[in-house]
């Protein structure tokens, strides 16, 4: 009788408890039969318990055999059981993959890369597959059986009215462990205010009420802990030449657009702004140069109160102008969105401290418009809803699965801290920012009822901004380069598996996995121009090239320099004191001090700004997938000419750099995560 032996290989990787001494079973599953392991693999004489190591990559290896008088034909999936052992401790296990090469010469793999526990497990083999190509019976009720699961595991919950959707989960623990922090990544973000302010040395200070009064009291504070880029804007904080640059090149370049009208209600004059009469603003607006920045979502928002001190947020309009040295240069400032006798237009030949505090009162109202809408909102909570919605609607065989799991790396865990640590009732920004609390569910509203699907996509977005031409625009030239890699990697990739525009439309996980996004990201709003639906191909490659954009790129420009900008308080006040001033000639360094936020505020500012922007010890850039969830040759030279493209950009950046006074690194796609990891 002849006998079929299957040589089953299974592979953990090189991190913290990834071996077992539980008893581990395992079923080979076959268009032609199935075959079990009736005994636990540790009792197969030729189970290689984990001794077997690769130097490369640090991942081990056990090898057994498993025999069958009959060929189980193709090989779909595999069960395996991970058995408690009475007689020794429970323990979890991570699982990278299992490998099966079969007496025909065939070889299967099957991904797993997370935590096994005491229950049986369904793996599919690697081959990504949409739903309508697989038809085996077993593997049909396998993929229904995994998203009923999943759907248990991953439900919908409303953490806030008005703002996107999130997973139910009162804690991480709370989470499957497949989607939590690594024990690294724990050990590192077991942290909270009173931890950041420890690493800054600032103890003595985060609990002082009283105010600054100099100065060179905040320098000496600002000197425990500086980077290159902090150390610059302590420098130049004053500058309006940098002042313009921060709206092009710092941690929110989304606020800028080219002005071609001035709005209703900021009257400037050509007198105001162009003195001598060189210039006029109609003839300056014709030409390209004349900018906006318009904080108007901010108007009206009740402000937080801080150590029992109201606190106040301007709701500002900003013109700048481009000059012909290509500065950028503010040229009017109103604080308030109504124009009245108390609301001033400042202006740069005003006094120092007159113009000097409207440019303060504008950096706070962008610390916190940056916070909430162009970070949190846009960023942290649309990668949560994209991350629920794949785990819900779409299998792990799916290639749409494959594709996106690795964008989706940590983000529910760290979502979950957020809500927790930041913006709950007792969270950091909510304590000590000036939209704390009431005034930051308002923003956040008026935010997402104001989101659209062209301001996701950057080359949509800089279009529809003007900002094409705008010189020295490094977020615009490395966030348009990196779409267009982005955008040629998920063609190549899903045109692969979607040969026409009615395969996609057949695809009921993945117009699930829209549908979903649509309803619970953008609550069934249709001004938003998010689709509810994919009718081409086109279409789903611009979505999740958005998709990886925002969770990756648009995630690092926003996220990464938050120290570096706003370490040095002046320049990016989480707060302020004293209302805006109503009529110019009442400033001077003295009020100025008195109008930032009190020494304890400044503390746990900067406490948190520094702690979001660290990167992770287990950081994984763009473009790595350590993981290896595609195996076909196709995908695989996909991924790899994707990460060609992003090394040789990569290069370009560090060229670019090296000649500028202030490096942009933000979209370094060495430094941008895969992931919303932080």
């Amino acid at each position: 009788m002849k006998i079929y032996k299957y040589e089953v290989i299974v592979i953990t990787e090189n991190i913290n408890h990834d071996n077992t001494f539980n008893n581990i079973y395992i079923r080979l599953i076959g268009t032609g039969g199935q075959i079990d392991t009736h005994s636990s693999l540790r009792n197969n004489k030729e189970w290689a318990p984990f001794n077997k190591k690769n130097k490369k990559t640090g991942s081990k290896v056990s090898i057994c055999s498993v025999t069958s008088s009959t060929s189980l034909g193709k090989l779909l999936m595999i069960e395996l059981h991970k058995q408690h052992d009475p007689s020794l401790s429970e323990d979890s296990w991570f699982l990278a993959r299992v490998q099966v090469n079969s007496p025909e010469g065939d070889t299967y793999n099957f991904p797993v890369y997370h935590w096994i526990d005491d229950r049986k497990v369904y793996l599919r083999e690697a081959t990504a597959l949409k739903d309508s190509d697989d038809t085996h019976h077993l593997s049909r009720k396998s993929r229904e059986k995994e998203l009923n699961q999943r759907k248990e595991h991953y439900r919908w919950d409303v953490y806030l009215e008005g703002i996107p959707h999130c997973v139910k989960a009162h804690s991480p623990l709370c989470l499957p462990c497949e989607v939590r922090f690594s024990f690294t990544k724990c050990i590192q973000m077991g942290f909270n205010a009173v931890t950041g302010i420890i690493w800054l040395k600032l103890e003595g200070l985060s609990n002082r009420k009283d105010n600054w009064t100099s100065m060179n009291q905040i320098d000496r504070v600002f000197h425990s802990r500086r980077t290159d880029i902090s150390d610059r804007v302590q420098q130049l904080w004053r500058n309006d030449a940098f002042f313009g640059y921060q709206f092009l090149n710092g941690v929110n370049p989304m606020m800028i657009q080219r002005c071609t009208v001035l709005p209703e209600n900021f009257p400037v004059t050509d007198d105001m702004v162009f003195p001598t009469g060189r210039w006029t603003l109609e003839d300056e607006m014709q030409k390209g140069n004349i900018f906006l920045c318009d904080y108007k979502l901010l108007d009206g928002v009740k402000t937080n109160v801080i150590h029992d001190k109201k606190q106040y947020l301007a709701a500002p309009l900003v013109l700048l102008h481009r000059t012909a040295d290509d500065e950028l240069m503010p040229i009017a400032i109103q604080l308030k969105q109504k124009p009245a006798e108390d609301n001033p237009i400042f202006l740069p030949t005003d006094s120092e401290y007159d113009w000097l505090t409207a440019k303060i009162f504008v950096r706070s109202a962008d610390f916190n418009m940056h916070q909430l809408n162009m970070h949190l909102l846009r960023t942290h909570l649309l990668a949560e809803v994209f991350a629920v919605s794949l785990l819900r609607n779409v299998p792990k065989v799916h290639p749409l699965y494959k594709l996106l799991i690795p964008h989706t790396r940590y983000t529910l865990h760290i979502n979950i801290l957020a809500r927790q640590q930041l913006i709950s009732h007792d969270g950091a920004f909510t304590e000590f920012a000036a939209s704390g609390g009431e005034g930051m569910i308002t923003i956040m509203k008026r935010a997402l009822s104001s989101l659209t699907y062209s301001s996701l996509c950057i080359p949509d977005d800089i279009a529809e901004r003007g900002l094409d031409s705008v010189p020295n625009f490094f977020y615009r030239d490395d966030g348009l380069r990196l779409w267009d890699i982005i955008h040629r990697f998920v063609q190549g990739l899903l045109q692969h598996y979607y040969k026409s525009d009615a395969e996609v439309q057949e695809d009921s996980e993945l117009q699930s996995w829209i549908e979903n996004i649509f309803e619970h990201g953008f609550l069934l709003q249709d001004s938003t121009g998010i689709p509810n639906s994919f009718c081409t191909v086109a279409e789903l490659v611009k979505f999740v090239t958005m998709v990886i954009f925002t969770c990756s790129c648009q995630h690092s420009a926003v996220n990464s320099g938050q120290y570096d900008y706003g370490g040095w308080m002046p320049n990016t006040p989480v707060s302020l004191q004293k209302p805006p001033p109503t009529t110019k000639g009442t400033t001077s360094e003295e009020t100025m001090l008195q109008t930032f936020p009190n020494i304890s505020t400044t503390a746990h500012g900067m406490a948190t700004m520094w702690l979001l922007s660290r990167q992770s010890t287990d950081f994984v850039p763009l473009g790595h997938y350590p993981e290896k969830y595609f195996t076909e040759e196709i995908p695989c030279k996909w991924i790899h000419a994707f990460q060609e493209d992003l090394e040789c950009l990569s290069v370009d950046i560090k060229a670019r750099n090296k000649k500028l006074d202030i490096p942009y690194t933000f979209l370094d796609p060495e430094v941008v995560e895969n992931s919303v990891a932080l």
